[in-house]
């Protein structure tokens, strides 16, 4: 590790409207690319409300198949975030999309679990590295004292992507329900491919790697920020070796601790069209119009958080207490009988809790991690926390299947949840407060 003081180094903070100004160029089309490969990611939450009759499979086989997606991404997610860190996030962020629009497009042509299982570990591979990837792009344009509402509104893709993906899947799979085509799970692939690819093309044209490309800032606003972050890097820990990194026991606790989170994540993701489905309806495009309710109310919960966050600087008491209030909304979701409007309640606490508390979470090895660091950190945490996207919705459909009652996984994510937000006050304030 390596830290130098800050007398050796006094540049005077860049003002905020600067920030503001980098964050209306960037952010709108970040937030547009992850909301799209997002979209990709979940739609086989809808699809699965055709799919498993047509394909006659079962909720454990659909839990392993929507799972094993983080296999594939586990394996390459590291090597991703480093390529992207020697060629620059714009030409490696397009690879990912396109190759991402084109596999998820793909998917429509399966027919065994073996085929499903096949093209959900494909999907993995091809996304590995992009939320990563552009995490590590945010640290190239913002210091820590400004990552908690970049990351926040980078986060608010999440919900948008089921507030826009919900209804839009529902219409999907309700107009084309008798296609003489195709049925309607695979025009939701094909119709879903699409703005991943064509945003994958546009990202040549609109990303620039660094502040210092940027033709729209100034040269004084480019040195004033550059000098800031680099001055911040300064005083972080850079690690010299692969085996440095692996020994911090930091972010070991980070791999825990989003390992938890993401058990919640995906528990909302995979699961939340079928919980409103069975409060008592039937009807796909009703339920595409409901599932887009929680993610809605998620959204300003997710940009308060961040800009309270950044102000109080008390990332790991955020951070813990949404994550429980998440854990009561999923808890109380498997209370509700058949009463579709305390599901969407309960479903709305629960998505607003564990998305705004996944926000606040990368602030952390960002605010203590630099260089090579800070590109293989948080890559490795996502990596290993990702896991979770396997485990989560496998261990729902088996409890599920298993004991004959649904509450079970319900139960299984909120306790995930709790254990997280018990696991973040372990690591210490002075680093991750910052």
């Amino acid at each position: 590790m390596s830290h130098i003081s800050e007398t050796l180094l006094v540049v005077p903070a860049a003002p905020a409207d600067v920030y503001h100004k980098i964050g209306w160029r960037i952010m709108p089309f970040i937030v547009l690319c992850y909301l799209c490969g997002y979209l990709d990611r979940v739609n086989v939450g809808f699809a699965k409300l055709q799919m498993l009759n047509d394909l006659h499979m079962s909720d454990a086989v659909y839990g392993l198949g929507a799972g094993i997606f983080f296999i594939g991404y586990f394996i390459f997610e590291v090597p991703s975030n480093l390529i992207l860190h020697r060629v620059g996030a714009r030409l490696w962020i397009a690879r990912i999309m396109i190759t991402w629009a084109i596999i998820s497009a793909l998917t429509l042509l399966v027919k065994t679990p073996l085929q499903f299982y096949t093209a959900r570990f494909f999907l993995g591979v091809a996304e590995a590295g992009f939320s990563p990837g552009i995490m590590l792009y945010l640290t190239y344009w913002f210091p820590a004292r400004k990552r908690g509402f970049a990351l926040g509104v980078y986060y608010i893709a999440i919900p948008l992507s089921g507030v826009v993906g919900g209804p839009l899947s529902g219409w999907v799979l309700s107009s084309f329900s008798h296609s003489t085509v195709m049925a309607g799970w695979q025009w939701l692939f094909l119709i879903e491919a699409l703005p991943a690819l064509v945003c994958g093309i546009a990202v040549f044209a609109l990303m620039v790697d660094r502040p210092t490309q940027a033709k729209w800032l100034t040269e004084n606003e480019k040195a004033l920020v550059t000098s800031e972050i680099e001055r911040e890097d300064a005083e972080k820990t850079t690690h010299h070796n692969l085996g440095a990194i692996l020994s911090d026991r930091h972010i070991w606790k980070l791999c825990a601790v989003y390992f938890c989170q993401i058990i919640g994540l995906y528990g909302i993701s995979f699961w939340l069209p079928s919980i409103i489905k069975d409060s008592g309806l039937s009807d796909v495009s009703t339920i595409g119009w409901l599932s887009a309710i929680p993610y809605l109310v998620a959204i300003p919960v997710i940009v308060l958080t961040g800009m309270s966050s950044d102000r109080f600087r008390s990332r790991r008491m955020h951070f813990s207490v949404l994550a429980v209030i998440g854990a009561i909304g999923f808890a109380a979701s498997g209370y509700v009988g058949h009463h579709p409007a305390l599901a969407v309640m309960w479903l709305s606490v629960a998505a607003a809790g564990i998305l705004s508390a996944l926000s606040l979470f990368w602030s952390i090895p960002s605010s203590f991690l630099a260089g090579t660091s800070v590109a293989v950190g948080i890559a490795g945490i996502n990596c290993v926390g990702n896991l979770a996207g396997f485990v989560s919705p496998y261990a729902v459909g088996w409890l599920n299947v298993t004991t004959h009652d649904n509450r079970m996984g319900l139960y299984f994510v909120a306790a995930c949840l709790v254990l997280g937000a018990l696991l973040v006050r372990t690591i210490s304030g002075q680093l991750a407060d910052r």
